[in-house]
């Protein structure tokens, strides 16, 4: 048996099948992961995603030890509720994890990393917060849910009334408070919706309020599937502690201004982008009958390295298959792909693949 979310009785009422996940008894799908990808699409849907870990770093010198923990820029964050995106790398530049930070108020900050990096990643935090300013809790005692797609707001309006007000003008990445609860406008599935922060003993309630307003419970294999739809990575797929940000389409989260803020990693990163030559993150498209699967290696023509799917499914929305591979950047728009001793051609393109409901990648 392992670790259960506050919400572990609610799935098996509702039919889920339970996995395994990273020591954790989540739901992989209520019956069709087909129904409850489309459900996110086209109306909304609901996730637990209560493994998730999450850390408060509060006191006098949080600022300035987020800023050279994470290689985004916490100075960013100029207002309670910002919210961003960012990795925390190792001294060679490998992602250690990848999270989103949010500013809270009076100096503190909340991150939310990823539940199968957690035997590592707070010792990590720990020892670099020794001799700093800084006090670092995890939460161990809440819930996190997230409600997905077009309808999301809609159905936050319909289950919370006059308190979802404020979701009307939320802008995407950035949360405000609701009581005692942290609501955020982010996610993971490409569409609009919210991740909502709660004590445990509020969850079942808020998760029966949704279902009530026709929101679908969706488990981890829709989540898989959205995420890759959208082109969002997943750590030790996408990146991990050997691949670095430049080489899993992150570069856009490296605040490398001011050049006076010497984040962890970034010497080694600024080694590795002068001296180039590394594969890179791209989208692949195979139209024709196929599944591209991770592990299979791709060849792009005029190259002698060879590049590696790191993610691929088949895309309910697209109706053929899709990956992510990383390869190398000489502009290729065609490659192929290993499968099983048969190579299959696929087109080189830029992920996303799909943005709220619509394929976006040329």
């Amino acid at each position: 048996m392992g670790r259960r979310t506050p919400l572990y009785d609610t799935h098996i009422r509702h039919g889920a099948r339970m996995v395994d996940f990273a020591g954790w008894d989540m739901p992989l799908h209520y019956g069709s992961q087909l129904i409850e990808h489309r459900c996110v699409r086209e109306q909304a849907g609901l996730f637990d995603v209560s493994h998730m870990t999450t850390v408060d770093v509060s006191g006098g010198g949080a600022r300035d030890f987020l800023r050279r923990l994470l290689a985004n820029d916490v100075a960013r964050l100029t207002t309670p509720g910002a919210a961003l995106y960012s990795a925390m790398l190792n001294e060679k530049g490998g992602v250690i994890d990848d999270l989103i930070v949010y500013a809270l108020a009076d100096d503190s900050y909340r991150l939310v990393l990823n539940c199968a990096t957690h035997e590592r990643v707070l010792p990590w935090i720990t020892r670099q917060a020794g001799g700093q300013r800084v006090t670092v809790r995890e939460q161990t005692d809440g819930a996190i849910i997230a409600v997905q797609g077009p309808a999301a707001l809609a159905a936050m309006q319909g289950a919370f009334g006059a308190a979802a007000a404020a979701l009307v003008s939320l802008p995407a990445f950035s949360s405000c408070r609701i009581g005692d609860w942290l609501v955020a406008r982010t996610g993971y599935t490409g569409e609009d919706g919210f991740e909502i922060m709660l004590p445990a003993d509020a969850a079942e309630d808020c998760w029966r309020a949704l279902v009530a307003q026709g929101v679908r419970p969706a488990g981890l294999a829709a989540r898989d599937t959205l995420r890759l739809e959208a082109g969002l990575n997943l750590h030790s797929h996408e990146m991990d502690e050997d691949v670095t940000p430049l080489e899993a389409n992150m570069a856009w989260t490296l605040a490398w201004d001011p050049e006076t803020r010497h984040f962890i990693g970034r010497t080694a990163l600024e080694e590795l982008r002068q001296r180039g030559g590394y594969l890179t993150l791209a989208g692949l498209v195979m139209t024709k009958p196929g599944v591209l699967r991770a592990g299979q290696l791709v060849r792009v023509a005029g190259s002698p390295q060879i590049g590696v799917i790191t993610s691929g499914t088949y895309s309910p929305t697209l109706g053929h298959a899709i990956a992510l591979a990383r390869i190398p950047d000489i502009g290729a728009r065609e490659a192929v792909v290993d499968i099983r001793g048969r190579p299959a051609p696929v087109r080189v393109v830029r992920p996303p693949f799909v943005r709220h409901g619509k394929k976006v990648y040329n």
